[in-house]
């Protein structure tokens, strides 16, 4: 069952206030999520996919298009049904842990802050033991951690109770930015075990937004490929990783280092990149696109399905 749904997702940014230019940071973007399922959105820097997640937690208001969350348009929620509602069944855990925790309060009062909004009538008793129970979740010993203020503890500790203090709501969406960038590559990985187990264990959905290729394919069941605002390439995370249709995603692909290669020079080479992209007509990857035709200019292409659950869009594959 499709639990959200975007539709024709479109978010522009303009620059300046005389002879300033328009920014197309996500361009018709339509992608569904569905109960219980993990959907990675993988681009490079610039690729609009944190934009993306910004639109679904109403953090910045869309240009055009719709965000359905199980068939109620979010754009239409008041403040106060926001708060309540849309909130306590979808959380986010962003990038840099130490910027979400106030550095003059102990990290308990991120706790607090859940408890008085959405569980106000919950007794001491039951808030503590509430609180110890979603920190052991997250690995972590209570004893150790409450009380404390945020600059006592690691990135990877503070992430942890950022998962923990989602995920005490129990959400039917999570949105993981960038969650697991700044942590080590072992807590990475533990991290990712706790999203895939709350997942089993509630059916909490993830949208796991990342850059890295690895985590996105160790994590998901579904995966979206961003290029300059669009999307390039979508479906079964296997079909995507092991049959990459895109150039833009051949890229990728190829780009991830090989432990059994060693690094060699080879000089630098300039970026093919055009300036002014974002005013290109057809598929904004095409300055880039080593096979591209003087279509891939002019018309930008649409998602075709190539085979089940794998879209691309691609002239290359049918796309215009």
């Amino acid at each position: 069952m499709t639990l959200l749904q975007v539709e024709h997702l479109t978010k522009v940014f303009t620059s300046g206030f005389i002879g300033g230019f328009e920014i197309r940071a996500v361009d018709d973007v339509s992608f569904t999520i569905g109960k219980g399922e993990i959907v990675s959105l993988v681009g490079e820097s610039g690729s609009g996919k944190t934009t993306v997640g910004k639109l679904i937690l109403r953090l910045i208001q869309p240009t055009s298009g719709r965000i359905l969350f199980e068939g109620r348009d979010v754009l239409e929620f008041g403040k106060k049904e926001l708060k309540k509602n849309y909130y306590r069944q979808v959380q986010a855990v962003f990038q840099d842990p130490f910027a979400s925790f106030n550095p003059l309060h102990p990290i308990d009062r991120a706790f607090d802050l859940v408890f008085n909004s959405y569980f106000p009538g919950t007794g001491r008793e039951e808030r503590e033991n509430m609180i110890n129970s979603a920190l052991e979740g997250v690995g972590l010993n209570p004893a150790e951690i409450r009380g404390k203020y945020p600059h006592q503890l690691s990135g990877g500790q503070l992430q942890r109770i950022l998962i923990a203090r989602a995920l005490l709501l129990k959400p039917k969406l999570l949105i993981a930015d960038e969650a697991v960038s700044m942590l080590d590559a072992s807590t990475r990985i533990d991290v990712l075990n706790l999203l895939g187990d709350f997942r089993d264990k509630y059916g909490t959905s993830v949208l796991f937004v990342t850059h890295d290729l690895a985590l996105g394919y160790y994590i998901s069941d579904s995966t979206i490929i961003m290029y300059r605002g669009t999307i390039v390439e979508m479906g079964d995370t296997e079909k995507v990783f092991h049959n990459p249709l895109h150039p833009y995603t051949q890229m990728l692909l190829e780009s991830v280092p090989d432990l059994n290669v060693r690094w060699e020079f080879k000089g630098i080479e300039p970026e093919k990149e055009e300036g002014a992209v974002y005013s290109i007509q057809g598929c904004r990857y095409a300055p880039r696109c080593p096979r591209a035709k003087e279509k891939c200019f002019k018309f930008r292409p649409g998602l075709v399905e190539v085979e089940k659950n794998h879209w691309v869009a691609c002239h290359l594959h049918g796309g215009g």
